[in-house]
Order: structure tokens, then sequence, then C-alpha cells
């Protein structure tokens, strides 16, 4: 698995794009659930606020395929840095949203930080 991660507007997809040879991409943001059958996924960040929303865990979906994501890239957005915010659904969302990039970077072969559309291999 190779997980590509930077801020918004960063050129993820993009960078992905050009370096990969990506035949399927699945956007999370217009997806309700993950296509196995894509070889790459961005928007990640979208499917875990829709997790939050339904209450669920969305590390648990990319646990449970864990095999089948060996030879997948996925695209998350860092939203880590900045102020806290005050309201409980977005700072859950930003909390499951890390605990997810915490298991795909430990489970990753390659973790690439794109910024300014340039991609910076930190594993």
């Amino acid at each position: 698995m190779i997980l590509i991660f930077g801020g918004a507007y960063q050129g993820k997809l993009d960078y992905a794009k050009a370096n990969f040879n990506l035949n399927k991409i699945c956007d999370l943001s217009e997806a309700a659930e993950p296509d196995i059958s894509a070889d790459c996924f961005c928007n990640t960040e979208s499917y875990v606020m829709n997790c939050v929303k339904k209450g669920v865990e969305a590390k648990t979906w990319f646990e449970e395929n864990e095999e089948l994501l060996r030879d997948r890239i996925i695209i998350v957005t860092d939203v880590s840095q900045g102020v806290v915010p005050i309201d409980k659904d977005v700072r859950a969302f930003r909390e499951m949203n890390g605990r997810l990039m915490v298991y795909l970077a430990g489970k990753a072969d390659r973790v690439i930080r794109v910024f300014c559309g340039i991609g910076k291999d930190i594993k």
C-alpha cells in the first residue's frame, strides 16, 4: 500500500496520477462506500466524515480489507494542523482521521507527503 497525504489543495491526486499507473480511482467524496476494485482511493477524509456521522470507526473498513489494499494507493488530506475545532463532530472527525492515518502509515510500504505538488517519501 502507498499512502499519500498532505494539506488541502496541495496536488495529491495530480501527484498520484503523474507518478503511478492509475486505472480506476474511487473518489470517496462521491462514493457511499469504498470500491475495492479501484487501485486508488482519494478524498478518504470524506469517508471518515461520513463514518463520524454514522457513529462508526473509519479504520474498521480498512482493517477488514487490509489484504485487498496491499497494492492500492490511498490519498488522505491531513487535517491535524491548526486550531482544535469547538464543534464536537468536527473534532471527532479530526481525531478519527488522525487514527486512520496512523493506521495506514503503519501498514503502508511507502508514505509520501505532498506539499505544493512535490512529493517527499517519508517512509
